[in-house]
């Protein structure tokens, strides 16, 4: 019988960097695609799914850099409680963490107005673009279900237009695509640093809370020890990726 694993899920290149480790396999992707790539992922060894990497915030009080701890994730009319167990330990290991309700979009909240209006119809204190797939493809498997993530951009703040087309279909950043954005509005440069500014701090948190969470994401549902006994010798890849990014202010 296959040893249990996580899975966790992701839709960028270097949140899915962060998320590997032993007992850990990741699926990185967006959409629709997302859907059918975690659903392609899951064997009768899969022992949890959990949404994993940054989001936006919602709750004026949140800042680049905090956690949330996913209690719901909420969708349309819809609301997926989060595994209890697995929730109550992520949000003891994460530093400062948030536990809270999360809401899925399919699409982006660049703007202050529209991240207020978020938070007032639904009470959730953070959006992300994965977390509603992750949380129905469990369901639909009846398999547990988690959510944590790194806050990128606060409530207050607007994300500049060059950040929207950003990403390209793997997750990576689009290098010419901003080009272009910020050759046609200049104006938009210092929104852009600010953003870049708090990227980095959210990588750094994020890097920083995967290390704590350790073997299989601090799932209860997974056996630390027998994945560590199993991968005696072995290099965590994700060891690689947890060194600090070097932040300078804008």
């Amino acid at each position: 019988m296959p040893r249990p694993t996580i899975v966790a899920v992701t839709s960028l290149a270097r949140e899915a960097l962060v998320a590997r480790g032993s007992g850990v396999s990741v699926v990185c992707s967006q959409g629709v695609r997302l859907g059918a790539a975690l659903h392609a992922a899951i064997h009768p060894g899969v022992a949890g799914i959990i949404s994993f990497g940054i989001s936006g915030g919602l709750h004026p009080e949140l800042v680049a850099g905090n956690w949330v701890v996913a209690s719901t994730v909420r969708y349309g009319d819809r609301v997926i409680l989060t595994d209890t167990k697995w929730r109550q330990e992520l949000a003891a290991r994460l530093p400062n963490a948030v536990l809270a309700d999360i809401v899925g979009s399919d699409t982006m909240v660049p703007t202050p107005t529209e991240k207020s209006h978020l938070h007032r119809t639904t009470g959730a204190v953070a959006v992300d673009m994965e977390s509603h797939i992750a949380a129905e493809v469990a369901a639909e498997h009846q398999i547990p279900f988690a959510a944590c993530r790194v806050i990128i951009d606060s409530a207050h703040r607007a994300l500049p237009a060059a950040a929207v087309p950003a990403l390209d279909a793997n997750g990576a950043v689009n290098v010419f695509a901003v080009m272009r954005s910020v050759m046609q509005k200049p104006g938009q440069l210092p929104d852009l640093a600010r953003a870049a500014f708090d990227a980095c701090i959210a990588e750094r948190a994020l890097r920083k809370g995967r290390k704590q969470l350790g073997l299989g994401f601090a799932s209860p549902f997974v056996n630390g020890r027998a994945v560590e006994r199993d991968c005696a010798g072995q290099a965590d890849v994700s060891n690689d990726f947890l060194r600090p990014p070097i932040c300078e202010t804008p």
